[in-house]
């Protein structure tokens, strides 16, 4: 697998011969590029087993660099950004490949808001390590590493929040099952759902790495969870991935909240309470904008990718939103996608409520995505691919900001076209009310495909 760089860090396997893996020249040079020009740097992992020896790699050369490291240990993505503008740093480094494999790594970046850098931003760490154009300080003004916790400032925050009910909470007496896939949501979830008045049960809570199963929080990969929680008659099954930043839910019956719902419940619950735009991203499912409507509320949607979509947050005051891979972003806490506000404001929806999860469930209108693809011949031929698409649909809405959107407005209807980042391909996604609708959708846009390759 060869080394991904991207203007939010690089990621890779580690291991391997050098070039086509994360390794440690890549994590110097890459660490000393971000540093440049930069007094104070927040530096969190999750747990995976490569994330002590990347600690140590990056501190160190921070600490070469004359930078004054805060050292947060084993934390939550989330909980870095807050530590980021909590400890006035002028950036963070987040160890983590976030859902990918256990043999994965990577360092992500934030500015001094705590938020992903920028394409600008991004694009100039590149540079410089590529450059190697690399600032190292004399041996009598080498930086400092001070460590400290900062999981339960963050817990603290989210239970100050005045959205999040804790007596409802207690007061609802809910049974939960936790499954952190063996990283730090294990050390950080529980702590959490303990100071709600949660009953806990935890499966899969050792963080040592070695997760248990794939750890993207896909149906697929969380039919334990879904056993665990029928077994034990719980309210509710919570799945994060291993940096903490994606959420997923298990109704009480087993089935599947549906991933790209987090968001819509959560936002459901926060315009109940406080009026304003509502944002996700472009391949995200359209409930969000139905229940933004309902409340009286805008909505709007970004380009793919976290930093995008916080931009646009930043640009239209939203008060809710994030991606439908089921990332929360609150940003009356932070403009970062975050499962332990996700957690306690979901919690204080369904008490609020009085629903059990798959009736709560039920209150929002049902969309259907589908998933294809096409593969291409050469470079040219996804301009050709897009310019036909926006020729036979030019009668709909278009939307270009990340790739080619059309909106069937009649029907509820979208469907997208983005060209891989990694493949020669373009992935498309279609959405639709009606299950066979929205396959037949993606299929209607392959064929057109063919007829131009």
């Amino acid at each position: 697998m060869t080394l991904i760089k991207s203007i939010s860090g690089i990621r890779g396997t580690i291991g391997g011969e050098v070039g086509n893996a994360l390794t440690p020249v890549d994590i110097v040079k890459f660490t000393a590029a971000f540093a440049k020009g930069r007094k104070k740097i927040v530096v969190g992992r999750d747990a995976r087993i490569s994330g002590p020896m990347v600690e140590g790699l990056i501190c160190n050369t921070l600490v070469g660099c004359g930078v004054e490291v805060i050292n947060i240990g084993m934390a939550t993505t989330p909980t870095t950004e807050i530590a980021v503008t909590g400890e006035k740093a002028d950036g963070g480094i987040i160890i983590t490949a976030s859902h990918n494999p256990m043999q994965w790594n990577a360092l992500k970046l934030l500015n001094a808001q705590g938020e992903f850098l920028t394409d600008a931003d991004g694009k100039a760490v590149l540079a410089t390590a590529a450059a190697e154009d690399f600032e190292f300080s004399e041996v009598t003004s080498l930086g400092t590493i001070t460590y400290k916790d900062y999981t339960q400032i963050h817990i603290d925050a989210v239970m100050k929040d005045s959205l999040v009910d804790l007596q409802a909470i207690k007061d609802a007496r809910f049974k939960v099952v936790l499954d952190p896939v063996n990283s730090v949501g294990g050390v950080v979830m529980p702590k959490l759902l303990e100071q709600l008045g949660v009953e806990c049960i935890t499966i899969n809570g050792e963080p040592d790495g070695h997760f248990a199963h794939n750890p993207e929080p896909l149906p697929a990969n969380l039919v334990g969870l879904s056993r665990t929680v029928v077994a034990n008659n719980a309210h509710l099954g919570i799945s994060v991935d291993p940096d903490v930043d994606r959420l997923a839910f298990i109704c009480e019956n087993g089935e599947p909240f549906g991933e790209e719902y987090t968001i819509v419940a959560v936002s459901d619950y926060v315009l109940s309470h406080v009026k304003g735009p509502a944002v996700s991203n472009i391949s995200s499912s359209r409930a969000l904008r139905d229940i933004a409507e309902a409340h009286g509320c805008p909505y709007y949607f970004s380009a793919v990718g976290e930093v995008n979509v916080t931009t646009k947050m930043h640009e239209v005051g939203a008060v809710t939103g994030g991606e439908g891979n089921g990332g929360v972003i609150y940003p009356a806490l932070h403009h970062g996608r975050d499962a332990l506000m996700g957690v306690a404001l979901f919690l204080s929806l369904m008490a609020h409520k009085g629903l059990s999860a798959s009736a709560l469930r039920a209150t929002y209108p049902d969309y259907y995505i589908f998933k294809n693809k096409i593969d291409l011949p050469n470079a040219a031929a996804a301009d050709k691919i897009f310019d036909a698409v926006k020729k036979r649909y030019a009668s709909e809405k278009l939307t270009t900001i990340d790739g080619v959107r059309i909106d069937f407005e009649a029907d509820k209807m979208w469907v997208i076209l983005r060209k891989s980042n990694t493949e020669p391909i373009i992935r498309i996604y279609a959405e639709a009310p009606i299950e066979v609708a929205g396959e037949a959708l993606a299929e209607e846009i392959v064929n057109l495909a063919h007829e131009i390759l």
